[in-house]
């Protein structure tokens, strides 16, 4: 699911630096671009953690994995008509809404198997890591509603499926700050104190957090920027200082499988999150073209999202995969670094091209474009050829099985 997207983005991009214009290019492909990124790779992965979590609470019920199989299937069916519809334009009406029930329906099915799973296991207190997760669930599923109940509309009324400016301004704030990174929080809260040597998360000040970015969330909803911008850059820096990501480690980090810069990597995502919420706040008032606000979007979206997926997955998708190693550190560190050059460019020159400050600017366009297609491509290659090999024998000391129920645990 990330090919696709990343691919028409890649297009997209080029396409606009030619017409030195955002305008120049339908609005209905840049949002297949971004759907195919937000619900088709960082969505998938976020599901798929989940489904995978439930094979860490114990023994696996047969309900558990047929409603596993057929959430993959209407989900993948959903995301990738959702694409297919906004590049081709054919029979919109019907398709449109068609892929925005199938999402919804695979993440019902979802929901409601973790839930029951879950209740299984008794009461249990509930942690600031799992609060997180809970509010990216929830925030997950007023996304998917607000979907499909934009798309029904669309279909009615509108002449081409992509979503209004007004609307979507909204919907992306939601698609990104309520959903993937939350969990992202969530996620580092419970694996990076084992991963990077840190000392445990602030329990309060991540509560805080959360509070402080779903009002900011909500702040974007109803049409207040300027102070959702501001909510949300308290939140982040919020987030980074009580997840203790550039504190002293209080034990060497975990570099056993990957490449040693693993660490620096991740801290350079929340410098990627901070960028962004900065420049959400120059967008609130400033933006004339679409320049800022893509400068801040991709800062979030490739520098935070996708580079902390980039760190963490060859961290822990061997291991999800049946105790695998990564196939090449090498490989990774060529991904991580190409990803945040790419994006390095892109942001420092969407604005001046975009605002019109300097023409020069949209030469660089499509060298970012490439670079992070690059980099993509060889994540890619590391994981597929990470499972094509055997898994790793139980013995092996670099070997960690990795939960969200019991952490990170070394075999």
């Amino acid at each position: 699911m990330l090919l696709p997207g990343t691919f028409l983005g890649v297009w997209n991009l080029i396409s606009i630096s030619n017409q030195h214009s955002l305008q120049s290019l339908s609005a209905s492909w840049i949002q297949a671009h971004g759907h195919a990124q937000i619900f088709g790779w960082i969505g998938t992965f976020i599901i798929g953690v989940g489904y995978y979590s439930l094979s860490k609470m114990g023994a696996i019920p047969p309900f558990a994995i047929k409603r596993g199989w057929i959430s993959w299937s209407l989900w993948t069916f959903g995301v990738s008509l959702r694409w297919a519809v906004n590049v081709s334009l054919w029979q919109w009406r019907v398709l449109l809404p068609l892929s925005a029930i199938a999402e919804l329906a695979a993440f019902l099915i979802f929901y409601r198997t973790v839930s029951r799973h879950r209740s299984k296991g008794g009461r249990r207190p509930i942690q600031a890591w799992m609060l997180l997760i809970m509010g990216s669930t929830t925030g997950f599923l007023a996304l998917l509603l607000f979907n499909l109940a934009t798309c029904l509309w669309l279909a009615v009324t509108a002449n081409t499926p992509d979503f209004p400016h007004w609307l979507d301004q909204r919907f992306l704030v939601l698609a990104t700050w309520g959903v993937p990174v939350l969990a992202v929080w969530g996620f580092n809260a419970r694996w990076l104190p084992a991963f990077l040597g840190l000392k445990p998360s602030s329990e309060k000040g991540l509560r805080a957090a959360l509070v402080v970015c779903v009002l900011g969330v909500i702040s974007a909803l109803i049409g207040y920027f300027p102070l959702a911008a501001a909510m949300l850059t308290i939140a982040s820096v919020m987030a980074a200082a009580w997840l203790n990501i550039f504190d002293r480690p209080e034990k060497p980090p975990k570099v056993q499988g990957v490449h040693k810069s693993f660490p620096a990597f991740v801290r350079l995502c929340y410098i990627w999150l901070a960028t962004a919420a900065i420049l959400s706040l120059w967008a609130a008032t400033a933006d004339r073209n679409g320049g800022i606000w893509g400068a801040s979007r991709h800062a979030l979206t490739v520098g935070f999202l996708a580079g902390m997926i980039f760190a963490i997955g060859p961290r822990v998708l061997p291991a999800f995969c049946g105790g695998r190693q990564l196939f090449s550190p090498a490989l990774m560190l060529g991904a991580c670094g190409l990803l945040n050059l790419g994006c390095l460019l892109r942001v420092s020159s969407e604005i001046p091209a975009y605002e019109g400050f300097l023409h020069g600017a949209w030469s660089v366009l499509p060298v970012s474009a490439v670079l992070e297609l690059i980099a993509v491509s060889l994540f890619a290659l590391n994981l597929a050829l990470t499972l094509a090999h055997a898994a790793t024998p139980l013995n092996d000391p670099t070997l960690y099985k990795i939960s969200l129920a019991t952490g990170p645990k070394q075999i």
